[in-house]
This record gives structure tokens, C-alpha cells and sequence, in this order.
């Protein structure tokens, strides 16, 4: 089976954001129009993530999933529950960019992190696109129990 990918639009920001923690592809602008959206899908095959019933209306069958909730928590159960998803790359994907993330050397962020985190942490990766840093601090665990919460 292909791996699943997502679209999601300016109204599921948030979810899209949750799904990357969870190592989900998903795109997102918040800037992108319906069209592009729909013609993103459509090239990359992807399915749209909206709370916007016009759009749903324009969707191809199975491309489009209306997200009924307004609450983020809701809606991370939503899609996990409907694309029976129950594997995860957590952590895999930039937050911001949804570029894979890759494993650095812990001297490779030397001048890029804070002094604590570089002397409390091990493990580092960067995102090749933006340049981010990542390292699984105290954040992470909260996050993780957000996304246990949530399932």
C-alpha cells in the first residue's frame, strides 16, 4: 500500500501541524486558494483535509475528508480512525515545512542550540529545506502524551 498524503486546508492548520508530529506528509499553506488545493491533490495525490463543505463539493470521490470537529484532538481521531492509521513516524517530519528530517552529529548544532539543550542532549536532526533543529526535549514528552490523549 502507498503511503497516505495529505492536503489540508487554512481552517485544519492545526491538525495539519499534529499529523506531521505523527510523521504524516502533509501539506500546508495557509495561504493556498481552493483551486491550488484542489489541483495539489489531484498532482500529488493527496487527500484534502477540510472543514469547508464547499470544497468537499468539489472533491473527487475518496479524495476529500470533511473534518466535522473543531477541536484539534477530535480531529487527529477522525482522520486516524477513518484511514484506519495505526502506525507512526513520530517526530520524522519538520513541523513547519513537512520536509523528512535527518540525523545530525550532536557537534553539527553545536553553535545552533541553546549551551543546556547541547549539554542535556544526544540525539539531533535537522531539516535539510529550512534548517531547523530538533532534539526530543521536555516539549516532546508533552507532546506525546497530547497524542496519546488523542487516540
Amino acid at each position: 500500500m502507498a503511503e497516505i498524503k495529505f492536503i489540508a486546508d487554512v481552517m485544519v492548520g492545526k491538525l495539519a501541524r499534529w499529523l506531521r508530529v505523527l510523521g504524516f506528509d502533509v501539506a500546508y499553506s495557509n495561504v493556498l486558494h481552493d483551486d491550488e488545493i484542489v489541483r495539489l491533490a489531484n498532482s500529488e495525490n493527496r487527500i484534502i483535509l477540510t472543514r469547508d463543505t464547499g470544497l468537499v463539493a468539489r472533491c473527487r470521490s475518496g479524495q476529500c475528508l470533511l473534518i466535522k470537529s473543531g477541536d484539534y484532538k477530535e480531529q487527529i481521531q477522525q482522520v486516524l480512525h477513518t484511514f484506519d492509521l495505526k502506525q507512526f513516524n513520530v517526530f520524522s517530519r519538520c513541523l513547519e515545512c513537512n520536509t523528512l528530517l535527518e540525523d545530525v552529529d550532536k557537534e553539527a548544532v553545536f553553535e545552533r542550540v541553546p549551551p543546556f539543550v547541547y549539554l542535556t542532549q544526544d540525539r539531533f536532526a535537522t531539516c535539510p529545506s529550512c534548517n531547523r533543529v530538533y532534539w526530543h526535549g521536555t516539549h516532546a514528552d508533552e507532546m506525546l502524551k497530547r497524542i496519546g490523549a488523542c487516540r
